[in-house]
């Protein structure tokens, strides 16, 4: 593992050059992979960012459990591009290469080895969680509803041609034929209903082609393609009190374990946080305010910042109304928004006593782990600096 690391750090530094090497390494030997990645410059780019943020966070969680099931759901939900055996090989052959390159002097057969059995690792984690799925690669479902919350978010109600097995608390990947080759992760935005349809919350990225395709010019009718559901963010239903933070569109993985609880009501008490960069923002109030009224046992705060104050006051509301609230050593805490607000609440609910074990909220490989040390050119590289985790193109935890 401290081999993994320390070369892990090398590479890091030269981050661009990597994936670039990585993805004309695999092109130019498999020319045939080509076509199944996405033909825009600025697509290809975000494909690469992707790439390395993944690979980020696989290095950061080599000894933790959750790795896994994150690469078994990756494994499974890959089965869109019709991978097989062969391609797990040749994208293992291109990033030793790349990495290789990248490392100079610093790649020695000790190195070599050490990734050669760790890409081993995820190859066989991703092959299992794609053999032991029973689903088909993907599903096609029809838009049967389209509603726009001003320019940027819109919710898209869809209807699988066969019923798509999710729970409450998961996301799929979504790809549309106006934007060919191209794949984004969006939570499901509801708990399971018996006419099997999905709503999907979609906050418009700049220069996002899919996202912007989604909010404003798809329309019902058209078909989607939906990967297989993934996401370990569902209810523990082991009787200790629940909190739900979301801010953004991460309100609707949120909402979906929401309903799931109003279903079937909890014996404990439920807090719900609800973060937003401005008021119009908070497009599903008039639901959750009769959740509220209906249910004695959840409470309700949202997060705005005052009229005329900047939006980065939500996110300094939102930290003094957890040091507040307490409890929260007894709390399991569920959390759903940009990696950036994901880590930075993380951080002050453990620093207020919340259990870790007890943080719950989706692997999220856009989002780079802090280090003590300082900014590298990797990081910078991954997690270009943004004004603030407001910014809803940070929406994107798998590239969600």
């Amino acid at each position: 593992m401290r081999i993994l690391k320390s070369s892990f750090a090398v590479v890091e530094r030269r981050a661009e050059h990597a994936v670039k090497f990585f993805y004309s390494h695999l092109f130019w030997h498999n020319p045939e992979v080509r076509r199944l990645f996405p033909s825009s410059p600025e697509d290809m780019e975000r494909q690469r960012d992707r790439l390395f943020a993944a690979l980020t966070h696989v290095v950061a969680h080599l000894e933790d459990a959750t790795l896994v099931p994150y690469l078994r759901d990756l494994g499974r939900d890959h089965r869109k591009f019709l991978t097989g055996p062969e391609h797990y090989a040749a994208v293992g052959s291109s990033l030793l290469a790349a990495l290789a390159e990248t490392s100079g002097e610093a790649w020695t057969p000790e190195v070599e080895k050490a990734w050669a059995e760790a890409y081993q690792v995820i190859a066989d984690a991703m092959t299992a969680g794609a053999a032991e799925s029973e689903d088909p690669p993907w599903w096609d479902a029809e838009i049967v509803r389209h509603l726009r919350y001003g320019e940027d978010i819109g919710v898209l109600t869809l209807r699988p041609h066969q019923p798509l097995p999710h729970r409450a608390g998961q996301y799929v990947s979504v790809s549309s034929d106006r934007v060919p080759a191209t794949w984004r992760t969006y939570s499901i935005g509801n708990a399971p209903r018996p006419d099997h349809t999905l709503d999907l919350h979609v906050s418009r990225i700049e220069r996002g082609r899919l996202s912007t395709a989604l909010v404003r010019e798809v329309q019902p009718g058209e078909l989607l393609r939906l990967g297989a559901p993934g996401g370990q963010m569902t209810l523990r239903r082991d009787g200790r009190p629940v909190s739900l933070i979301a801010a953004g569109t991460g309100w609707a993985p949120v909402l979906a374990l929401l309903e799931e609880l109003v279903a079937d009501p909890p014996d404990q008490d439920v807090r719900l946080f609800v973060t937003a960069r401005e008021q119009a923002y908070l497009y599903d109030r008039p639901l959750i305010d009769a959740y509220a009224e209906a249910c004695r046992w959840l409470s309700v705060t949202y997060l705005t910042p005052a009229p005329g104050r900047h939006r980065t006051q939500a996110t300094e509301r939102l930290a003094t109304a957890l040091c507040n609230r307490g409890l929260w050593p007894d709390q399991d805490v569920y959390l759903s928004g940009p990696a950036a607000f994901i880590e930075e609440t993380a951080a002050l609910l453990e620093a207020l006593g919340a259990r870790p074990d007890r943080l719950f909220h989706d692997a999220l490989p856009a989002a780079v782990p802090a280090h003590a040390r300082p900014l590298g050119f990797g990081e910078w590289f991954l997690n270009r600096p943004s004004p603030h985790w407001h910014n809803p193109s940070a929406r994107d935890p798998y590239g969600r």
